[in-house]
């Protein structure tokens, strides 16, 4: 019977749909550790994850279906064993075709073992009810001598399958999940979630997660490996790929995994940043765009913006563009050049005035006995949007947008403006947090960076009031609450689904002043529908997470 076995932890990126690439990187990382017993790959590691309504397509399924039989003859050269993750095309009792999301243990040259994710999320980010069914209770798995527990991802999240496991002798839980970052889930996956599962077995557990961006969310890997005694033996590193060899020795109180290293996880603001670098770099590479241009303005949220693009690109694949109007302060200019220089990035000034002008002049009778009002504001965000979107059609670079969460929940951001791009770094950042990033990006080089330099803006652009510069001397609390009291407010709306009374309450604020926010808050999804993804870093951002009506009626203030 075994008494010791050799366990790899591949942690590990994805690239959806592109089977045979993540068939490769699944060969590549068996071929580095040939005296393994085991090698473990993350949830739906052949297919990509989350595969969204392309799993709906047969020839994907099919596909699948060869490869993993091809993976599974390989491992008929007496290496290591592999638990791969895929999709399972089947007949339901009614013969209709269906979909499970399995992961599949390849021994000696077979599938030995299938098994189908119970539980399926269908929440937040998740819809896998929608594509998939659920498979029954798991059973265990006997390999090698040793009795398996598989659960995957979500099943291990709520109780009920491990305990079912347990009930039916498991000795090792391995849940392999495709579970994307929000702020503080590093921690509360392992001392909240899976620190729970092995308190109700006194089983040890396998935690493996992916890394990499893939579209609107980002998997920050933070692996690890618990014992039965609720012990950590293992932290692999957060946010780089990581292939940990893991040791086990069975004893009179079961299976115990040699403790190895404990890595430490990034503390706030760095992991959001992280977050930022990883996500718009494996969206702009993996879409094959040369680099990204972005309009700088001299402001916070274009700086950070350029800041978080030379370091997951390296400065010489941003491109940013000064776009003047008359309104444009010195000041901006003198910022918009010194970020640039920080940075080592290219930065072009194309002065708007002769197209405000020639709009003026279109106009000018349509708009006849009409005061000067946020119409004219709009177009000069227009022009702008046009110009740049102009560089992005002739040279090819992705357009960047860089309004903040805060802004976008109010509408504060024009449509075919200043909204026109394909991505956007700071979709789930408010205000505030922009704020802490852009103060923790001059202090510190990221540990991702392709570009280590530091500082990467002037002081002024992190301390000056913000300004859209659209009219003279307009500043964003003429209109607006200020920013540190607007952010407690939407945190509520949004993340805690609160009521404007629920917000008064806590922060004492003037009811009609957030009645006003719940407003602008609800009348907005029309241009939050039409905005480009960003990278999501909350409980609910949006998009994935908060999926509101355009029209409805409903306030609460």
């Amino acid at each position: 019977m075994t008494q010791k076995l050799s366990i790899v932890l591949s942690q590990m990126t994805q690239v959806v749909g592109d089977l045979a690439a993540n068939a490769a990187a699944m060969r590549a990382v068996r071929a580095r550790h040939p005296d393994a017993d085991l090698i473990l790959y993350p949830e739906f590691q052949l297919i990509g994850y989350p595969p969204e309504d392309l799993v709906l397509k047969p020839a994907l399924a099919e596909r699948a279906a060869t490869l993993l039989a091809e993976l599974a003859a390989e491992t008929g050269d007496g290496g290591p064993a592999m638990l791969v993750g895929s999709v399972e095309r089947a007949k339901d009792e009614y013969g209709n075709d269906v979909l499970y999301n399995i992961v599949a243990l390849l021994d000696g040259g077979h599938v030995v073992a299938t098994r189908r994710k119970h539980e399926l999320p269908n929440y937040g980010t998740f819809d896998e009810k929608r594509v998939f069914v659920p498979g029954p209770l798991p059973d265990i798995v006997e390999w090698r001598g040793v009795k398996l527990g598989l659960p995957i991802c979500e099943d291990g999240w709520l109780p009920k399958v491990c305990r079912h496991l347990a009930g039916q002798g498991a000795e090792l839980l391995i849940s392999v999940n495709g579970s994307p970052y929000e702020i503080d889930k590093d921690e509360r996956r392992l001392t909240q979630v899976f620190a729970s599962r092995v308190a109700e077995t006194s089983l040890p557990v396998i935690f493996l997660n992916r890394i990499g961006g893939q579209d609107e969310i980002v998997f920050d890997g933070c692996s690890f490996v618990l014992n039965g005694d609720g012990t950590t033996a293992h932290r692999l590193t957060d946010w780089e790929p990581e292939e940990r060899v893991t040791h086990w020795t069975k004893g009179a109180a079961g299976w115990t995994c040699e403790t190895g290293a404990i890595a430490e996880w990034e503390a706030h603001p760095a992991d959001i940043y992280s977050a930022m670098i990883l996500s718009l770099r494996d969206y702009v590479e993996r879409n094959r765009f040369p680099g990204v241009v972005l309009g700088l303005s001299g402001g916070i949220d274009s700086a950070i913006c350029a800041a978080i693009a030379a370091d997951a690109l390296g400065p010489d694949k941003v491109w940013c563009v000064m776009l003047p109007s008359r309104f444009t302060s010195q000041e901006s200019l003198d910022d918009a050049a010194g970020c640039a220089e920080m940075i080592g990035c290219r930065l072009d000034t194309i002065p708007i005035a002769a197209a405000v002008d020639a709009f003026d002049t279109m106009l000018a009778g349509s708009f006849a006995d009409r005061d000067v009002d946020t119409t004219e504001e709009n177009v000069q965000s227009r022009i702008r949007g046009v110009t740049l979107m102009a560089l992005s059609n002739k040279f090819g670079p992705m357009l960047l947008t860089t309004g903040n969460k805060s802004e976008m929940s109010v509408g504060y951001a024009t449509i075919y403006g200043d909204m026109a791009g394909g991505y956007n770094p700071l979709k789930d950042a408010y205000k505030m947090t922009v704020f802490a990033l852009a103060a923790w990006r001059n202090a510190n080089v990221p540990r991702l960076s392709r570009n280590a330099v530091t500082p990467v803006m002037p002081a002024n652009i992190v301390t000056k009031p913000p300004s859209a510069e659209l009219r003279p001397d307009q500043k964003d609390e003429d209109s607006l609450p200020p920013y540190a009291d607007l952010d407690r407010m939407l945190h509520m709306l949004v993340e805690e689904e609160a009521s404007v009374d629920d917000v008064v309450q806590r922060y004492g604020f003037d009811r009609d002043a957030v009645a006003r926010i719940e407003r602008l808050l609800m009348l907005a999804e029309y241009k939050r529908r039409q905005a480009p993804p960003g990278v999501k870093l909350s409980t609910r951002n949006f998009g994935r997470d908060r999926r509101y009506p355009i029209t409805h009626g409903f306030r609460t203030g």
